[in-house]
Order: structure tokens, then sequence, then C-alpha cells
């Protein structure tokens, strides 16, 4: 399971969302940005293809990747031990969470650096941002909270309560609520982004280790990865009550789910992508990638999803039309998490 690496109140842990976040992916025009990584920045309004920020916790950095040409770019240097990405839905910034410096760096994509770093909670493991680009909530699993962060100022707000070490963080499409799962708790709190209240944490659906969350597009359904299960439980956003667990590949770490909301792919640390049907919940055949994944993310077109192997140094594209696992591209040391430009 995620738990190399960096140690946070006497867990180790090495990866984060992806978000996936909550991963975000949008659309296929770019703000003034590269088409190939570390190139000079294009005009505004002309179609570029999209960017895949590789986050390498034992490097320090994040790696762009081209997701044209599948090259990768100069690294750019964050803060220590960072585990997650999520990127505006402009395509301006990418937030980066540092682990090891209780710290989140913003990243202007234009240039490809690194802004001031935003002090948060200690040990920030997962990171999402609300669809109208104001809020930025980082996980911070050490001390059982989670920090608003205004994206106009990179301020951060006041921190929330949830439950016992949070893991990971997901946004409904509508931007009204947070779900934040507890690692520890075993459980699922969701809180209101109006108010930046918690509300009552759920812990149905046979949790065990919940480590990652994401979001169907129509907001209808959140997926939760439970690493400790080998499983992963949907939870209806309506009335927030789970249903019964879908068994994946060992040790569930992150999910991504295609733009038309039909297939969720699950990352398996065992070196498996586990594809579930999300009309019956049913799991498809498993795809080989690289070595300890750890992270997924998803074109805004659906055409491909990007898997960073943690223990390979690379990622691995997977054509969602065939569920094949493409070349593996190189990266820096320990990707964990992975966010696409719009």
């Amino acid at each position: 399971m995620r738990r190399s690496g960096l140690s946070l109140r006497g867990i180790t842990v090495h990866s984060s969302t992806v978000i996936a976040a909550a991963v975000m992916a949008a659309g296929i025009f770019a703000p003034p940005a590269a088409a190939d990584p570390g190139a000079p920045a294009g005009p505004a309004g002309v179609a570029v293809a999209p960017v895949a920020y590789v986050v390498n916790q034992n490097s320090g950095t994040v790696t762009p990747i081209s997701t044209a040409t599948n090259n990768a770019g100069k690294a750019i240097g964050t803060g220590r031990f960072p585990g997650a990405a999520a990127i505006t839905p402009d395509g301006k910034t990418v937030y980066v969470a540092n682990g090891g410096s209780n710290t989140v760096t913003p990243i202007r994509t234009a240039t490809n650096t690194a802004g001031q770093a935003i002090r948060v909670g200690a040990g920030p493991f997962a990171i999402a941002i609300t669809p109208d680009g104001k809020t930025v909530y980082t996980a911070n699993n050490s001390t059982d909270t989670v920090t608003p962060i205004h994206t106009a100022t990179n301020r951060a707000g006041r921190a929330i309560t949830v439950g016992t070490a949070p893991d990971a963080i997901a946004i409904t499409p509508d931007g009204t609520t947070a779900y934040v799962a507890n690692f520890i708790s075993g459980t699922v709190t969701p809180i209101s982004t109006a108010t930046n209240t918690a509300g009552q944490a759920m812990t149905a659906g046979g949790m065990r280790g919940p480590a990652f969350i994401a979001i169907t597009p129509d907001g209808k359904t959140a997926y939760v990865a439970n690493s400790l299960g080998d499983t992963v439980t949907p939870i209806r956003t309506a009335t927030n009550t789970a249903g019964p667990a879908i068994t994946v590949g060992i040790d569930p770490e992150a999910i991504a789910i295609t733009p038309d909301g039909k297939t969720a792919y699950v990352v398996n640390l065992d070196g498996t992508v586990s594809p579930i049907q999300t009309a019956t919940n049913t799991v498809g055949l498993a795809i080989t990638v690289g070595t300890s994944p750890q992270a997924i993310a998803m074109t805004r077109d659906g055409t491909t999803a990007y898997v960073a192997n943690f223990g390979s140094g690379s990622v691995t594209p997977i054509r969602t039309a065939t569920n094949a696992a493409g070349k593996q591209i190189k990266v820096g040391q320990g990707p964990v998490a992975i966010a696409i430009t719009p």
C-alpha cells in the first residue's frame, strides 16, 4: 500500500491523490502553454497538446510530459516529499502538496516555474480544486484536517477537522461538496464548500483503509479505493449511502473515471489496473502496467489514461479504446501523482 518514503504520524507514506483526484483533466484548448514541455509558449487560443505533470516524491520534483509526443521535459523543483497535484480549471496553475515540508507549491504552467510555497497543516497528502477554480483543498494526514487555500491570494484559510489520517479528497462536479477519505478511521467525511463545515462521516460499504476517492462526471457516485480491503466502495452522493464493495486487484491506490462516466480505472499496487463498468459495477480484465503504480490521470477526451509507476520511475499510457498499455515513459524517482492540463 501507499506507505513508504515519508513517515507521518508513525505511518510511512509515499503517495496521494490524483487526484484525482480526482485528477483534473480539462479541454483541448489551453492558456499560453507549450505543446512540448520546455518549448516556447504558444499564442492564446491556439490548440495545444495537454501536458501531464508527474509528481516525483523521491526527487522532490515535478516532471512535465507532452501528451502529444509522450516526451518528458525538464523537472521542476518543489518542496520535500511532494505527494499530490491538482490543476486549476483554466490550466494556468499546478498546485503540489509537499508532505515533508507541510506546504503547497504553485507552479505556473506557462513557464513551468514554481512560486512561493503556501504553509498548510502537517503532512499534506492530497489535494483538490473546486470547479470554479477559487479554492484548493489539501488533506493534512498528520493533523486530521483539511486546509482551504484561496487561489486569488494563495493564502490558507482555517483548517477543517475531519477523520483520522485523511488520505484523499475529491470535489463534486457542482462544487458543493468535498469528500475526504480518512485512512485510519475507515470513513469518508463530506465537507460543504459553501461553509467549509464537515458533515457526518460515512462508515458503511466495507471501507478498510480508504486511500483514494473519485467522483463520476454526473456527480451521482463517488468511488472509494480501499487499500486494506482490495476493494472499491461506490457511494451514492444524493443520500451519502455506500453500496456493496467491488473486488479489484491487490491494494488499490487510485482511480480515474472516463469523461463519459462509463468506466472507472483502478490502479492496484500489484502492477495492474482494473477497469470497472460503472453501469453494473463489474470488473473487466486487469491491465498490466509498471512496478508499484500509485496514480492515474485521464485526458479530457478519454482516449488515454496515464499511470504513474512508483517502483519503475515511469509513466504508462493506456489506450482506453482497447485497454492496451503503451511503452513506459521514464520520469523522476518515485512518481506518486499525476495531473493533466486543459
